[in-house]
């Protein structure tokens, strides 16, 4: 290429000669040689460009393209590809999604059987229903769907940052919000506790060190926009100027005194003829496109003909704007007159009060709420209207409808940092969650009375097609009636399931572990196989306490563990430190690797994530299961011969079949006709 430099250690002539065959004479600083790869890849090139061609060449020994994630492996480049199949740190999360809905009245009966039942926390669809609800009990918090039932805390958050404590709200972010500082605003500290809180460097949460940096740099501001103004100098004409606009906001003032009809707000009388005589055509023009509805709304301009102005507002209190629905009617309104009705036809009306003291039953005697239906339904709520149908909400800009649904709990009042699992650990155990799961994809609208999980799993790459086809496409969708069946009468509460499909070429059934959240095979050992074992004890050869695997050498032990899955290495590296150190060896080969990230805070209140360490883990997978046989299990008629809820009903007595009369006499009809 013209123009472009050589780079060092190349002659002129090498640079752009590609010929193999190149018989160009050796001179310095001109040309050199031409040799062969030294890495036997069969490419031919100057001597010059050895270095050059190591970037390229697929005999070269390079790390694995994963290296900065933990992958030690070096290799040929051209196995590089390859190697990314099985590659430990090639990690991939399964995304699966499903949803859950909750029990409803019509299934009492069942759910109720099932939760009293034992034995039913081994059937798959059972378990797996109790470990979504435990993960969903695990995130709901009570203080997001019942704030007014929580216990009320007495010290002031100000003052426990000032003594070096922690706030009671330990929700917030380190982002400031207007509500934080509005309370902040309202209780004032001492000139004791200012110092204090000045001089103490050891505060542990620093989320309020930027709603305090913001407040500071805002009066900051405000000073220099002030000496600023200050020092701007004035003429004589913007002094009259200024003089005459503060006589003017004077009498403005003394009129809002005596009548309020002064002002360019749209709900203020005589708005149009000041707008007329103090604006030009342009600028009153523009009044009018911006505030022309507000203008019709307040009566002030006729839409399409002349009515009477509707309300009028008197002298505006101020309102101070939380949030969306803290809005508060005006004492100075008057009703509109499309909301009265007809004026002729009023009826008059009395405000009362109603409670449940109209039904002559103290409170103590009151039925108390189920504290997890109330909860799942207030949730359900949130996340389909965005509020609760029990929480205060403004209709309009001015008509608010008051929430008047309460709940009265026997656990009440909840810790504040208290989740519904906290509610319930005293209790019983209770299915409140269908076992049938829903699989749905990303493309489904979440916002619905269901709840949606996700499996979030980690796997290698090169197992991850293995447990999507085997767990989520054979086991979790059809452990509702082919993997695993239940009673025709399960809707009248009966907990009778089987299994009727087991992997085929494994002497194996499908369980659920509940301690490791997944799906497992479980072998099928022969009672011949158990029989005359002896059982250790830990008082049996206290030296050296080994079972007979753990006697043998290393290098077989290395080899029986080999034929493994996943899921059963990493149980096998919690038995003891000897079989800890056996999957040791196996962890880059059937292993994978993940980046462990802390996070660090630094002095000046600011956040960075830094990698700490690089774990080494195996992955909750099991063997792959290729194909599926049916179990030698008896036919669920059998079942219902002894089922208690299939109850016969004998008929001895004739019945008229449906429509057996229309069809007599369509019959006779036809023969009637026929003679």
């Amino acid at each position: 290429v013209k123009g472009s430099r050589i780079p060092a250690g190349q002659h002129q002539h090498c640079h752009k000669c590609y010929n193999i065959h190149c018989q160009t004479p050796v001179e310095a600083e001109i040309s050199c040689v031409v040799v062969k790869c030294p890495k036997n890849c069969g490419a031919t090139l100057h001597m010059c460009k050895e270095e050059e061609h190591l970037l390229l060449c697929p005999n070269e020994k390079v790390p694995c393209l994963n290296a900065d994630y933990g992958c030690p492996f070096t290799m040929l480049r051209h196995r590089l590809a390859k190697h990314l199949e099985v590659c430990p740190a090639s990690v991939v999360c399964c995304s699966q999604e499903w949803n859950r809905w909750p029990v409803s009245d019509a299934d009492v009966a069942f759910y109720r059987n099932v939760s009293g039942d034992p034995r039913a926390e081994g059937h798959l669809d059972v378990a797996t229903a109790l470990r979504d609800q435990e993960l969903l009990f695990r995130s709901i918090k009570m203080k997001n769907i019942f704030p007014e039932l929580m216990e009320v805390i007495e010290e002031a958050a100000l003052r426990d940052v000032a003594t070096g404590g922690t706030s009671p709200v330990d929700g917030l972010g380190s982002s400031s919000t207007e509500s934080d500082c509005v309370g902040m605003e309202d209780e004032e500290l001492s000139q004791e506790e200012r110092e204090a809180l000045a001089k103490n460097g050891n505060v542990e949460s620093l989320q309020k060190y930027r709603s305090w940096e913001g407040m500071f740099r805002k009066e900051m501001q405000g000073c220099d926009q002030t000496v600023k103004n200050m020092d701007k100098p004035t003429d004589s004409s913007n002094s009259h100027r200024e003089t005459r606009d503060s006589h003017q906001s004077l009498e403005n003032g003394a009129a809002a005194r005596t009548n309020g009809a002064t002002g360019l707000a749209p709900w203020q009388d005589g708005v149009l003829e000041r707008v007329r005589k103090e604006f030009n055509s342009a600028e009153s023009t523009m009044y009018m496109v911006h505030n022309g509805a507000m203008l019709i709304d307040f009566g002030q301009l006729a839409a399409c003909t002349p009515r009477e102005r509707d309300f009028v507002y008197g002298n505006l209190e101020p309102i101070a704007v939380q949030s969306v629905r803290s809005f508060n009617v005006p004492t100075s309104y008057r009703a509109k007159r499309h909301h009265l009705k007809d004026p002729t036809r009023n009826v008059k009306k009395t405000h009362q009060s109603v409670d449940t003291t109209d039904l002559g039953v103290s409170v103590e005697d009151l039925p108390k709420s189920d504290e997890v239906s109330a909860t799942l339904l207030c949730s359900l709520e949130n996340e389909l209207r965005g509020h609760q149908i029990s929480e205060s909400a403004g209709a309009d800009g001015l008509y608010v409808d008051v929430g008047t649904q309460t709940y009265h709990f026997s656990s009440a009042p909840f810790r504040p940092d208290a989740s519904l699992t906290d509610v319930t650990a005293d209790k019983p155990t209770a299915l409140h969650l269908h076992i049938q799961a829903e699989s749905v994809t990303r493309r489904h609208n979440k916002t619905n009375s269901a709840f949606n999980y996700m499996c979030g799993r980690f796997f290698c790459r090169d197992e991850y097609h293995s447990h999507f086809k085997n767990t989520h496409s054979d086991i979790q969708a059809g452990v509702n009636g082919w993997v695993e069946q239940r009673c025709p009468l399960a809707y009248l509460g009966c907990t009778f399931s089987q299994t009727r499909l087991h992997p085929a070429g494994h002497r194996a059934v499908i369980k659920y572990c509940q301690a490791l959240s997944t799906f497992a095979l479980q072998p099928v050992v022969c009672s011949s196989l158990c029989e005359g074992g002896e059982t250790l004890s830990p008082l049996q050869n206290r030296a050296r306490n080994l079972d007979p695997l753990s006697g043998l050498p290393c290098e077989v032990l290395r080899h029986i563990a080999g034929y493994l899955d996943s899921l059963t290495l990493s149980q096998l590296a919690k038995v003891s430190r000897l079989m800890r150190e056996v999957c040791a060896t196996l962890l880059q080969e059937r292993g994978m690797v993940s980046l462990k990230w802390k996070k660090k805070t630094y002095s000046h209140g600011g956040t960075s994530w830094r990698c700490r360490e690089k774990v080494w883990e195996f992955s909750c997978g099991f063997s792959t299961v290729d194909r599926w046989s049916f179990s030698n299990t008896p036919s669920m008629s059998e079942h219902l011969k002894a089922c208690s809820f299939y109850q016969r009903e004998e008929r001895r007595e004739p019945v008229v079949l449906a429509c057996l009369e229309e069809v007599t006499e369509k019959r006779g009809e036809r023969i009637k006709h026929k003679r």
